[in-house]
């Protein structure tokens, strides 16, 4: 099969044929037929990260595909099944943060594309448990996407405690942020989106936000503050300056919420207005298998709109040079078929 391999962090990645996986135990081997691009694979084919990789690997955590083969112990999958491989690939299911329905946080994790091999490939291999079941009549183009983009700013928009009558700031209208804009406005809530470019935050516009603002001609803090501050910032971009202008952009007893993981992996909050404006401060990673059905199910159900481009996988190195450059306004997808 043809697959997408990362040899070394600082060498682009090469297409090439690799051995199609056997599923063993309690896993099933996978037909691709849709993988999104996300950063992250950006960041893992750099080895951007502390914890890194281990080259040769594949990444991809947005893939999407036919369950061809069932490997022994497989109940709850049949050969046919249309299913997503996402960013938790398995967790240990006994820990106290998996008996608690933190899975994400699971100290034994094994995360698809970065420490097991992912979705950038023709087949891929995955743990039955944790792949996620596609709606029938849910195109895989759309799945892909919200297997790590839909279902990690759905997550962040649970954890902000976002409701009606709030004001969220959106930090970072892209592959995530598109998405972020669309289940805040779900949750009730008024949108400002902030980001570089005009042609994203015409987009968010189109999504439901009220208020945008181009970071590189108007100051957000003071725009969003003229608006009362907002309730809840969600960062999705990866700037540490993007942080610490959301953290001023909220109001008395707001919520900060950290998603986007930049390469300088600091930021500086004050102490002091952190304790004395009742100030929370938390990180969201990417949302449980449930979490990951409910996000199919607001596509399904008409709620949401994912906004992409599709490529092929014999241009993934030009698809990345497109992602950091900024010349795409939401999210590119490999397609298969």
């Amino acid at each position: 099969m043809k697959a997408a391999v990362v040899h070394a962090f600082d060498r682009p990645l090469k297409v090439e044929e690799v051995p199609t996986p056997d599923p063993g135990h309690g896993q099933v081997t996978v037909k691709m037929e849709a993988c999104g691009l996300c950063h992250t694979d950006i960041h893992a084919s750099h080895g951007d990260w502390p914890v890194k990789p281990n080259p040769p690997f594949i990444p991809g955590h947005e893939g999407v595909g036919i369950v061809e083969r069932i490997g022994p112990g497989v109940v709850n999958l049949d050969e046919g099944d249309r299913v997503a491989i996402p960013w938790l690939g398995y967790a240990c299911g006994a820990c106290e943060h998996c008996a608690s329905g933190r899975e994400t946080l699971c100290l034994n994790q094994r995360n698809s594309g970065y420490s097991v091999d992912g979705a950038y490939a023709e087949y891929a291999l995955a743990e039955a448990a944790f792949v996620g079941r596609v709606p029938e009549g849910l195109d895989p183009m759309d799945a892909a996407p919200l297997t790590c983009a839909g279902v990690t700013t759905y997550k962040a928009v649970k954890v902000s405690g976002a409701r009606s009558s709030d004001l969220v700031a959106v930090y970072g209208i892209g592959g995530l942020g598109h998405l972020a804009v669309q289940y805040a406005r779900i949750a009730g809530a008024s949108v400002a989106a902030v980001d570089l470019v005009d042609s994203k935050l015409r987009l968010a516009r189109e999504l439901g936000a009220e208020c945008t603002v181009n970071a590189t001609t108007e100051d957000p803090v003071e725009v969003i503050q003229a608006l009362g501050g907002a309730d809840q910032a969600i960062v999705l971009a990866v700037s540490p300056s993007a942080c610490e202008q959301a953290f001023r952009s909220l109001k008395r007893g707001g919520t900060l919420v950290l998603v986007g993981l930049p390469a300088e992996n600091h930021i500086r909050l004050p102490i002091f207005e952190t304790v004395l404006q009742g100030i929370t401060v938390t990180g969201s990673i990417v949302g449980t298998r449930v979490d990951l059905a409910e996000t199919f199910q607001l596509h399904s159900d008409g709620r949401t709109r994912v906004v992409r481009e599709t490529r092929r996988l014999g241009d993934v190195n030009e698809s990345f040079e497109e992602i950091e450059k900024g010349d795409v306004d939401a999210r590119l997808v490999f397609d298969f078929r």
